[in-house]
């Protein structure tokens, strides 16, 4: 009983560990521009996209904002501090959640945001493609591939290490939340909408590490293997006249036509069709082979080169100060919302509560409306573009 009384006296004394919260960007504020730098030196002026804070054409509350693509092919280029650096030494989680809305039915283009280092030397307006990242994380649409990226840096190999395995996005034009948890052991975890679309280890999904084994250097296969399944049959031997059958034959049921005239129509010959009894060119027929042994495997011994790196999930070793965006839109419209960088994966799900989840029932609403009213001006047009057609018509007829 005196432990129990301790402990509870404990839990009084001691404050709970509160979550780190690195970044939270909603976009409602016209402060916003102050916050993010638009990269303006990393491509021409006339290859960049303009930047529009918006609700969008449909939305689950009016006042609430985000920043949409607005030029179709044009690079897109923002950054931002975050108010802490994240430091992967510190052994917290990572926690990466944002929203996307594809308002304009995305055909090809990307939608991922990425974490950055620099710090102080962080050059914002020349943040591009070539800048050096920790993580990349987002959906990416272009044709038939449509993929939610999952690209980590490991400072080992000093590589990009995209996911092996494809995590699928959503296409619609409605707003997602994406949620991205990378952990001190090693594990990840991949959200959409809330829902865990993919976990597991990291060496497990990435190329982290060099292969557990390797094909042994000092084997070869043995000159007298036998890997060939069938052999030619020596006892089969081709048919005395084979090669002699015709492709084609005479039609024996063609006759010569009552008006044929052989002085003026020349020596008549029957047509050609094919040839039943021909089996084309000759082939020996195959056997088992009694000696084959099956395909060779070559035999495997462990990988001198193969460490388990501990550190994995130190994408930002050297700590990571900015999050931004550099995109390719062929057709612009997607709107960016909602985002938190956290150490707690418990946070961000508040966090989506508070944001996204109170909006995205209300948006689908709105969405079926604007589709709906959408439908119904497209039939009233086609049935006036009807209309028009039996005029001319009924016109045509009275001339």
């Amino acid at each position: 009983m005196k432990l129990s009384l301790f402990s509870a006296a404990l839990a009084v004394v001691v404050p709970a560990v509160s979550a780190e919260v690195y970044i939270k960007e909603q976009f409602n504020d016209d402060g916003w521009t102050d916050r993010w730098t638009v990269s303006s030196d990393w491509k021409s002026k006339s290859e960049l996209g303009e930047w529009e804070q918006t609700s969008g054409k449909w939305y689950g509350i009016e006042s609430d904002k985000g920043i949409q693509t607005s030029q179709d092919a044009r690079f897109y280029g923002i950054s931002a501090p975050m108010t802490k650096t994240f430091n992967s030494s510190d052994g917290k989680d990572l926690v990466i959640q944002y929203s996307v809305k594809h308002e304009q039915k995305l055909d090809c283009g990307g939608a991922y945001i990425k974490l950055l280092p620099g710090g102080d030397k962080f050059e914002a307006t020349k943040f591009g493609g070539d800048a050096p990242y920790g993580v990349m994380f987002g959906p990416d649409v272009c044709g038939s591939n449509k993929r939610t990226h999952v690209i980590l840096h490991s400072d080992k190999k000093d590589e990009n290490l995209l996911i092996k395995k494809n995590v699928s996005c959503e296409t619609d034009q409605l707003s997602h939340l994406y949620t991205f948890v990378l952990r001190p052991d090693n594990t990840f975890e991949v959200f959409v909408d809330n829902k865990s679309v993919r976990a597991g280890k990291l060496d497990d999904e990435f190329d982290f590490l060099a292969e557990k084994e390797i094909k042994d250097p000092d084997q070869s296969k043995p000159s007298d293997w036998v890997d060939e399944r069938e052999i030619v049959d020596p006892d089969d031997e081709k048919p005395e006249g084979y090669d002699d059958i015709p492709m084609e034959i005479s039609d024996p049921d063609a006759a010569k036509p009552d008006d044929w005239d052989d002085e003026d129509d020349g020596e008549w010959e029957p047509p050609m069709v094919d040839n039943p009894d021909y089996k084309g060119p000759w082939t020996p027929k195959m056997i088992p082979n009694p000696d084959y042994k099956g395909p060779w495997e070559h035999p495997m011994i462990p990988n001198p080169d193969y460490e388990y790196d501990n550190n994995m999930h130190a994408v930002c070793s050297g700590g990571c100060s900015h999050v931004g965006f550099e995109l390719w839109q062929v057709t612009s419209g997607t709107i960016f919302d909602d985002i938190i960088v956290t150490d707690s994966l418990e946070e961000a799900q508040e966090f989506a509560k508070e944001t996204f989840f109170k909006k995205k029932d209300s948006e689908k609403d709105m969405y079926d409306a604007v589709q709906a009213e959408e439908r119904k001006k497209a039939d009233e047009a086609m049935a006036d573009e009807m209309d028009d057609e039996d005029f001319d018509m009924d016109m045509g007829d009275e001339f």
